[in-house]
């Protein structure tokens, strides 16, 4: 596996200028390299790359009809490409710049300037991650926050009510944290907050499952396409990760643990039914509470479909 972080992909009908480009960015970057527009298309929905170095004069399909088809598809639209050609007259860049391009090298090319304009391109993709990861996330936990959080679980509520699909829910709260504050302290209380959201994600065991800091002690999980019996297996696992969970304070000596009370719900919402997303929400923190009733460390779970 690549220790580089991000990835530039090659696309020019000439080796030459392959190989070249190839050998100016590989120590910085992981690079593809691909001949033709065709074949480019179908890389960067595979590969996902980070920035496209683009040739224009190309058989069959030139660089001016690859990029528009880049930018239809939802997959690669957000891909930044610059350009890498021998054309020269103003009205082709304004086009090329009119139709999404992120820069221009002009052939014959000079090593300095492509890294230059390649590393200007993949610095200001970063921070754009970085910005749109801090958006998302619960500062001091490191997972998803609840805004983030709400948007995704709009959007599989609408993905799991078209394709008629289940959907689960896991709501838990850490028991007695207040009697945890009171007793270690509130910075302590900030490090089993943290310990708590790692043993939730490390217990999780598929990419499209969500993770996130509901408020407070509350944490949520959204497991799209999963029936409850898949998501009490889930829960359990979380449950049991937690339980075991044992950490050191910020004394460097003291030992705690935590556990956590949990509702889980799952629905098999339909465009038919007057079933919303927030009846499925508040219907989740019910069985929350019923659960914190019964006592600590405990799992209720509820469905909303026969």
């Amino acid at each position: 596996m690549s220790s580089k972080t991000n990835s530039v992909l090659i696309v020019d009908d000439d080796p030459m200028n392959i190989m070249a480009l190839a050998h100016i960015l590989a120590p910085d970057y992981t690079v593809y390299a691909e001949a033709d527009g065709k074949a480019c298309l179908d890389a960067a929905k595979r590969l996902k790359p980070d920035l496209i170095l683009l040739d224009i004069v190309m058989p069959e399909l030139d660089g001016f009809g690859v990029i528009q088809r880049l930018k239809k598809d939802k997959d690669t639209k957000d891909i930044p490409v610059i350009f890498v050609t021998g054309l020269t007259k103003a009205q082709e860049e304004v086009k090329g710049f009119s139709l999404g391009a992120a820069d221009f090298i002009t052939k014959p090319f000079s090593p300095p300037v492509v890294s230059a304009r390649v590393n200007h391109q993949i610095k200001i993709l970063n921070q754009m991650r970085e910005i749109q990861s801090l958006s998302a996330t619960c500062i001091l936990t490191g997972i998803a926050n609840r805004h983030f959080f709400n948007t995704q679980l709009q959007q599989e509520w609408e993905r799991a009510k078209k394709n008629k699909a289940h959907i689960s829910f896991l709501m838990m709260d850490i028991d007695n944290f207040k009697d945890f504050n009171h007793a270690y302290g509130h910075l302590n209380g900030d490090v089993a907050l943290q310990r708590t959201a790692k043993a939730i994600t490390s217990a999780q065991n598929r990419t499209i499952d969500i993770a996130a800091r509901w408020g407070g002690e509350e944490f949520v999980v959204l497991l799209p396409e999963t029936t409850l019996e898949d998501a009490m297996l889930v829960a359990e696992n979380i449950r049991d990760t937690v339980e075991k969970n044992i950490f050191t304070l910020l004394d460097e000596t003291t030992k705690a643990g935590i556990t956590v009370s949990m509702g889980v719900h799952s629905a098999l919402p339909s465009p038919e039914d007057n079933y919303t997303l927030q009846n499925f929400i508040s219907d989740t923190n019910a069985i929350l509470c019923q659960a914190k009733a019964n006592g600590t460390n405990h799992i209720m779970q509820f469905t909303s479909y026969i």
